[in-house]
């Protein structure tokens, strides 16, 4: 088993709440998680990566695209610059079908994709604040800024307390 990084997070602060209304993705089958963010309700998809058999691609273990909710739902490719500098990530193996994921823009928090014991599914989990989380959202705020420096006020990573079994969104500032 691996050992999970803890980060600290803000989670009494709740200002800044966005003007867009998101969408929830619906019947992706393998996602892990989404990530959305302003200024748009455009959506990128993190989705477990297999073959036919249900095996994991072991050098691409996690899929990631763009849901084009402003261009009727449109499934599309992130470009190069959103893969190396933005919304990509780099993964490696740590185990028998156990990987450690890194945002290419913020590698200061380890995400690990393997298999629950509970129900036998891959899930990617993330430690904040002493809470083991089983991620299902991240939400990114960002008020102005410019294409290479946006202003990220806030990062909220929702899911699961995998000790409680309980809703649990854990807000970092940034």
């Amino acid at each position: 088993m691996c050992t999970f990084l803890t980060v600290n997070a803000q989670t009494a602060d709740r200002s800044n709440p966005s003007p867009v209304k998101f969408p929830t993705p619906k019947g992706i089958k393998n996602q892990l998680f989404y990530l959305q963010r302003d200024p748009n309700s455009n959506t990128i998809i993190y989705e477990l990566n297999v073959n036919a058999k249900g095996e994991i691609n072991k050098s691409e273990p996690v899929l990631v695209y763009w849901l084009r909710y402003d261009d009727n739902g449109e499934k599309k490719d992130l470009s190069y610059i959103q893969r190396k500098f933005a919304y990509g990530i780099q993964t490696k193996e740590i185990g028998k079908d156990q990987f450690e994921i890194r945002f290419v823009s913020h590698k200061k928090i380890p995400m690990y994709l393997m298999q629950s014991k509970e129900d036998q599914k891959f899930h990617v989990y993330v430690t904040v604040n002493n809470k083991k989380i089983e991620l299902s959202k991240i939400f990114v705020r960002i008020e102005g800024g410019s294409f290479w420096l946006p202003n990220v006020k806030y990062v909220e990573l929702s899911g699961i307390n995998t000790a409680t079994d309980t809703p649990v969104v854990e807000r970092i500032k940034v």
